[in-house]
């Protein structure tokens, strides 16, 4: 296994390292490094404003340049949390606590250090998975039917509208305005119209690049148009003999990054969880193993190694289940999904065999991708803080025009646009009632193979809805989905009690930082 497992991976090198694949990744992650400083904007938007350009471009580098923009941004977004205590991204709020701190006792350059060193071992971490895990799910899923097919998106789709930020309720409110939108069109079996309204445009259905760019382009703009953010540059000056961290912060890194990368891979694995999640998780694990976890928020090492190395192992691994299940674990890796079925290409267990360029070409470019980021993180940080004078009232104006511009392009249809628009202002109107629009590209991209293996299921079991608790492998899922649910209903339950202690932890902090000279 382990000889073939090389042997596909030289391979994906020699697709990887093709000039016209490695100038597509090289272009993604530059991208990403640079999104990932700038607030708002993300691999979400990004990816989004991108995907009408990969119509013209090969599958592979496609699909290298998004992965690429993807994992790149996280590299960024580590910068702006260290330097500057400004979370541009959520993965890295927790950063700030300890990371902004050092930066003002004059170690910032080491928590930049000892985060690269961390990026780089926890994606290596998520790519050896990635490489050795994901034949292993594609045998499993080989002997998936539609029960067990439905039972696992039934999983995800319940995890990704749960776990999202905010109230479950409303993810999985989300989540079901997802699945509506998904039907939009024409019925897959009798061709029927649904939902078009009368409107022949929307016999097709509503285009992925449409819905992306509204929620995620026009409506983060409209939110974060009146925003001023007033950046504190005076700790930004980092020269590169800085970026070496004392062997003491080095001993105590190297234990707190190969913790948090394997809980950024499990992470990886549960749908819905992602970087976010994974990041928390491993900051609370390192402040409960620690001997001193009083000193935690003051600037500690552990405090900014831990959480980065689960970032970006949490990230390389969410390929997983996209590519292996065809299973999106988060709203970006939906986007992916969708990229590739725009392409023509259907993630799944058949990719492997049917695509192997695309697969193993995407793993190469991990590493080759992560190690252009190390070379380009450090040089260039002045540059990138630099991003953050630019105003927003030029920033944003110029990214929604090349929105439009590529919505357009698409199929040269201006009705797409006014579809963005339309789509837009609605994902507008959801972020001022704190309904994160995340879950809806998630119902949007599983909900029509969602509804296809319902019915093969429903079809082969000659309507027997107890087919799903028929099969082992649909039981084991649909116990999962009542595991999570009850689980939300016992944190929901018990929240009153933990926002009391949450009030007394920030009396804590309160009182020690009042009482600091």
């Amino acid at each position: 296994m382990i000889e073939t497992a090389l042997t596909d991976l030289w391979y994906g090198f020699g697709v990887a390292l093709e000039p016209h694949n490695v100038m597509w990744c090289f272009l993604g992650v530059l991208i990403g490094n640079m999104v990932g400083v700038l607030p708002g904007m993300g691999p979400l938007a990004t990816i989004s404003i991108l995907l009408p350009l990969t119509f013209g471009i090969k599958p592979v580098g496609a699909i290298l340049m998004l992965a690429g923009v993807f994992y790149g941004a996280q590299y960024g977004g580590a910068i702006c949390s260290i330097l500057l205590n400004l979370p541009c991204h959520p993965p890295h709020a927790v950063t700030c606590l300890d990371g902004f701190p050092m930066t003002k006792q004059g170690r910032g350059g080491a928590a930049l250090g000892v985060t690269v060193i961390g990026s780089f071992i926890g994606a290596s971490w998520g790519i050896t998975e990635m490489i050795f895990l994901s034949p292993i799910l594609v045998k499993v899923a080989l002997e998936f039917g539609p029960a067990e097919i439905c039972s696992l998106m039934l999983l995800g789709l319940l995890a990704g509208s749960t776990l999202a930020r905010g109230s479950p309720l409303k993810g999985v409110a989300m989540t079901l305005l997802g699945l509506l939108i998904g039907i939009v069109g024409s019925d897959i079996d009798t061709g029927a119209p649904r939902f078009t309204f009368g409107i022949p445009n929307l016999y097709d259905g509503v285009e992925i690049v449409a819905l992306a760019l509204g929620l995620f382009g026009i409506a983060e703009f409209m939110k974060s148009v009146n925003q001023i953010n007033i950046v504190e540059t005076k700790y930004t000056k980092v020269r590169f003999a800085d970026l070496k961290p004392t062997r003491d912060e080095l001993r105590r890194s190297w234990p707190a990054m190969f913790r948090g990368t394997l809980i950024g891979s499990l992470c990886s694995l549960i749908p819905g969880t992602g970087p976010t999640i994974a990041s928390f998780i491993a900051y609370a694990t390192e402040k409960k193993l620690s001997k001193t976890p009083e000193k935690f928020g003051t600037g500690m090492i552990e405090g900014v190694a831990s959480p980065e190395a689960s970032t970006h192992s949490s990230v390389q691994g969410d390929f997983i289940p996209t590519m292996s299940l065809g299973i999106p674990g988060d709203a970006v890796m939906a986007l992916i999904l969708g990229a590739l079925l725009i392409q023509g290409i259907i993630p799944g267990p058949q990719l492997i065999r049917e695509h192997p360029d695309i697969f193993w070409g995407l793993v190469a470019s991990f590493w080759i991708g992560n190690i252009m980021l190390v070379l380009l993180n450090v040089p260039m940080i002045g540059i990138w803080v630099k991003l953050l004078a630019i105003p927003y009232k030029y920033l944003y104006p110029s990214a929604l025009f090349f929105a439009c511009i590529g919505v357009y392009s698409a199929n040269n249809d201006m009705f797409q646009v006014g579809e963005t628009v339309v789509i837009g202002l609605a994902g507008y109107i959801l972020l001022l009632l704190d309904f994160h629009p995340a879950p809806i590209l998630l119902g949007f991209v599983l909900g029509p193979r969602f509804e296809e293996n319902f019915r093969r299921a429903m079809l082969i079991s000659r309507g027997d809805i107890l087919v799903f608790l028929k099969h082992p492998i649909s039981l084991a899922f649909i116990s999962l989905c009542v595991l999570l649910i009850v689980m939300q209903i016992y944190l929901r339950l018990r929240q009153p009690k933990m926002l009391a202690e949450e009030k007394a932890l920030d009396a804590e902090i309160d009182k020690v930082a009042a009482a600091e000279p």
